[in-house]
C-alpha cells in the first residue's frame, strides 16, 4: 500500500482555499468560461433532479439515536461515481469536501459550494499535504469531511490512502458510504459516473466507523487501507443489490 509517512501534524488552521488562491492559478478565458459553464450546469441539473429522487438509509452499524450525546466528526470516503446523488442529499449539511487541484476538479468544488459545501483543494499528486491540513482544521471545528476516494482521475473503485492518514492525525474515525441508484445515466468517463434519471430510487448504505490508531505503524497503516477498501467494497455489493426495495417497510424512505 505504499508509505504512510505525510505530516499532517501541524495545528495550523488551514480552511477552503480562498478566491484569491484560485485567481492565482490563472486558467486561461476560455477555462474560464468553461468553469463558469459546467458548474453552473451541473448545479442546475442536480437541483432539478435532486428533488424527485427517493432515497432510503441503511448502516452496517446502528446510528447514534436523536439526543444521544455529541458524537465528534466523522471522515467519509466514496466512489467517485456517486457524487450526483450524494450532492444533493447532503446540501448546505457543513460538510467539506476534499477535491482535486485539476480542471475537472475546480468544476466539482465551484458545484459543490453552489450547494453548501466546503471545498478543500489537494489530492495525491498536488497539493495533498496542506489539503490534509485544511480537512483536519475543519473536523477540529467540528464539521464531518469526505473524500470521493478513487479521485481525481482513478484508477476507479482502488482507495486512496488519504483517510487512513487523516484518521491517525486527527483521531476522528473512518466510513465508508456508497449510493447505488435504480436508474441512471452512465457516462462514458473513467469513474462511470451516474446521473440519476428523474423519480429514481436511491440507497445509501453506511460500513462501520474504522478507528486509525494515533500511534499506528506503517503495517498497521496498510491493515487500515485494506479494511477501509473493504468497507467500500462491502457497501457497493449491499446498495446495488437492494435499491430496488427503496419505498419497502426494509428500506423507508426518507422525507428530504
Amino acid at each position: 500500500m505504499g508509505s504512510y509517512n505525510v505530516g499532517v501534524s501541524s495545528s495550523t488552521a488551514v480552511g477552503p482555499e480562498p478566491p484569491s488562491a484560485i485567481a492565482a492559478r490563472r486558467f486561461s478565458l476560455g477555462q474560464r468560461f468553461s468553469l463558469w459553464l459546467i458548474s453552473w450546469a451541473s448545479y442546475l441539473a442536480i437541483s432539478v433532479i435532486g428533488p424527485t429522487l427517493r432515497y432510503s438509509i441503511s448502516w452496517e452499524e446502528p446510528p447514534s439515536p436523536l439526543g444521544a450525546t455529541y458524537e465528534k466528526p466523522v471522515i467519509y470516503s466514496f466512489w467517485h461515481r456517486a457524487v450526483f446523488a450524494g450532492a444533493w442529499l447532503w446540501r448546505n449539511a457543513g460538510l467539506a469536501v476534499m477535491v482535486s487541484r485539476s480542471f475537472d476538479g475546480e468544476y466539482i468544488a465551484r458545484t459543490i459550494e453552489k450547494l453548501g459545501f466546503s471545498a478543500v483543494r489537494g489530492s495525491s499528486t498536488r497539493g495533498g499535504a496542506i489539503a490534509l491540513l485544511g480537512l483536519k482544521s475543519q473536523l477540529e471545528n467540528g464539521a464531518s469531511v469526505v473524500f470521493t476516494i478513487d479521485g481525481p482521475r482513478g484508477p476507479k473503485y482502488v482507495a486512496k490512502p488519504g483517510p487512513v492518514l487523516l484518521s491517525r492525525a486527527s483521531g476522528a474515525p473512518m466510513a465508508a458510504f456508497y449510493v447505488a441508484l435504480s436508474d441512471a445515466w452512465v457516462l462514458n468517463t473513467w469513474d462511470a459516473l451516474m446521473i440519476p434519471k428523474p423519480f429514481s430510487k436511491a440507497l445509501v448504505r453506511f460500513g462501520a466507523k474504522v478507528q486509525v490508531p494515533a500511534d499506528a505503524s506503517d503495517a498497521e497503516m496498510a491493515t487500515c487501507h485494506q479494511r477501509l477498501q473493504a468497507a467500500l467494497e462491502r457497501v457497493t455489493s449491499f446498495a446495488e443489490e437492494h435499491v430496488a426495495k427503496v419505498g419497502s417497510p426494509e428500506f423507508p424512505r426518507i422525507r428530504d
